[in-house]
């Protein structure tokens, strides 16, 4: 398949461009930074620019199969909109495109996961660190909901960077339910599945051990 990976520098990102290319998957990558990727492999193909670029993102969503956001940011109390309106960047230029497999990567806390990470993650972590990274991701699931394409909304639970085991569970319920770990590894490997098989088309996911 051909892959638009943007944020993979690091990260869910990175793990997923590494599982991408060892499957012989032909990616594309987005980067702010190129510089720091040492990667060197024929069906990789990397570009400079960022999530807010729209020529960038216009250019290169064309011809590929599935798109996949998975960038983040350094917690900040100042307000934050990279996740929304980069998110809207991409939609646009893929409703301009015959793509229309988009995979977006937020988190746990995002929309009805609130609550669902436990106590000293929900009542101290999320409101003092990460409270206007979270509102703007809110922004974000709802923006990719309404978007008419064939996409996913991917919430990990709390990221470890342990083994790739392919053994994890998918809840579309969060009744009762309080978010684990999970490797980046692992969301990763979920991520390459979805961009062929798209199981969980118009859905949101948490991903959690």
């Amino acid at each position: 398949m051909k892959l638009l990976l943007i944020g993979a520098t690091r990260g869910v990102g990175f793990e997923l461009l590494q599982q991408a290319l060892q499957a012989g998957h032909d990616v594309t990558l987005i980067a702010r930074n190129p510089e720091l990727l040492e990667i060197n492999d024929e069906h990789l193909n990397v570009i400079k620019g960022g999530i807010l670029d729209k020529s960038v993102i216009e250019q290169n969503v064309n011809g590929q199969d599935a798109v996949c956001i998975t960038i983040g940011i350094k917690p900040t109390r100042k307000p934050v909109s990279i996740y929304s309106e980069g998110t809207k960047t991409v939609i646009e230029a893929m409703k301009k495109s015959p793509c229309r497999r988009l995979l977006c990567v937020t988190g746990i806390g995002a929309g009805d996961s609130r609550g669902h990470g436990g106590f000293f993650y929900d009542k101290i972590i999320n409101p003092l660190l990460l409270k206007t990274g979270y509102e703007d991701k809110d922004r974000q699931e709802a923006i990719v909901r309404q978007s008419g394409l064939d996409w996913e909304i991917i919430r990990p639970g709390f990221l470890t960077n342990g083994a790739r085991t392919g053994k994890y569970r998918i809840l579309t319920n969060l009744s009762g339910v309080k978010a684990g770990n999970i490797s980046r590894a692992d969301v990763a490997d979920f991520m390459l599945n979805e961009v062929s098989e798209m199981q969980y088309v118009n859905q949101t996911l948490l991903l959690t051990y």
